[in-house]
């Protein structure tokens, strides 16, 4: 058996051991994350630079990361300043909002009850979605020996990501080369769709709430543009916990405001599950819905928030790999003896 399956078993091994560091070491994985991230995004760049413009890809590496901190610099000092003004004006506001939500309901004093319980129970998760979120952004930036672990990974997946994965693929028996290296090229490609879409998505989805709150007077409007953009990262949970988040406070302006944003969100969500992400994402994911939920809530118990985040990412990683074995399986069991 070793010998037949010998590189769909290391291929096993290889992969718990990575998932089983990562759960131990959470601070490596995110620093891993980070800088296959910026590979995956970047690296199209670098490749146009390297190919169409004859730079040497050292250099083309280079200069990628030096335009892309400059971008998110850029963007980061436009939005922080009103989405702090807008977070705080948001948590000063929140008695106020409490209160509104029981006297829509003063008539009624078990169901004001349980819907105060239920909006503050929702409040709280959106809150620390957010603070999450931006502590994670914040950290990003903060923590100066992690900045530069992570620009000094992504530079050298940039330069040599090829000749890293050429590499790795040689420690494989060397009949099995060919597999391998097919196997890292479906990840990264499936990686690579799955994360430029669904950065795509979070700015669409931000955009269009952002215009929505503006449009009809609702306030807070760049805390829910950047709820539900940050949301879209936890599929199924995170819009839901958003729309609802969107609509609790639509309902403190008026009945009819907070009927309209639940159209408004339940359109968007529609618009987004079927026509939006799968044209953006297609078939990349192959992951019942059952089983995002489950493994968004392994992920969350096993690393907390960064666990949400990975979650579909490394679940796409495991089908990979899990379908690689058993095409292999059936390809041993398919392939006669020889003959004696």
């Amino acid at each position: 058996m070793w010998a037949t399956h010998k590189t769909s078993i290391l291929l096993g091994v290889s992969f718990v051991v990575l998932l089983g560091s990562f759960w131990i070491l959470p601070q490596l994985a995110f620093v891993v994350f980070i800088a296959l991230l910026l590979h995956l995004l970047l690296c199209p760049m670098v490749d146009y630079l390297h190919k169409s413009r004859m730079i040497p890809r050292g250099l083309a590496a280079a200069m990628t990361l030096l335009l892309f901190l400059v971008a998110v610099s850029v963007l980061f000092a436009v939005l922080s300043t009103p989405l702090a003004r807008s977070a705080q004006k948001f948590s000063q506001d929140l008695p106020e909002l409490t209160e509104n939500m029981r006297d829509l309901f003063a008539a009624y004093p078990v169901i004001a009850q349980e819907v105060d319980k239920f909006w503050r129970e929702l409040a709280s998760i959106g809150i620390d979605a957010l603070r999450t979120s931006l502590d994670m952004l914040f950290s990003f930036f903060s923590k100066i020996f992690d900045l530069v672990i992570i620009l000094f990974s992504a530079f050298y997946l940039l330069k040599d990501g090829r000749e890293i994965e050429e590499w790795i693929t040689r420690l494989f028996p060397k009949k099995d080369h060919m597999r391998v290296f097919k196997l890292f090229d479906r990840i990264l490609l499936s990686l690579h769709t799955y994360i430029r879409s669904q950065i795509a998505i979070c700015f669409l989805m931000g955009i269009v709430v952002f215009l929505y709150f503006t449009a009809r007077d609702i306030p807070y409007a760049v805390v829910f543009a950047v709820l539900s953009g940050v949301s879209e990262f936890i599929p199924v949970i995170g819009p839901t916990i958003a729309s609802l988040f969107g609509v609790s406070v639509a309902a403190t302006i008026s009945p009819w405001m907070a009927v309209q944003t639940l159209f408004f969100y339940l359109l968007i969500t529609q618009a987004n599950h079927n026509f939006i992400y799968p044209t953006l994402i297609g078939k990349t994911l192959h992951l019942h819905p059952i089983a995002i939920l489950l493994g968004l809530l392994l992920g969350g118990c096993l690393l907390d928030a960064p666990g949400m985040f990975l979650a579909v990412p490394l679940m796409v990683i495991i089908r990979l790999v899990i379908e690689d074995i058993y095409h292999d399986a059936n390809k041993a069991e398919e392939t006669p003896p020889p003959a004696e």
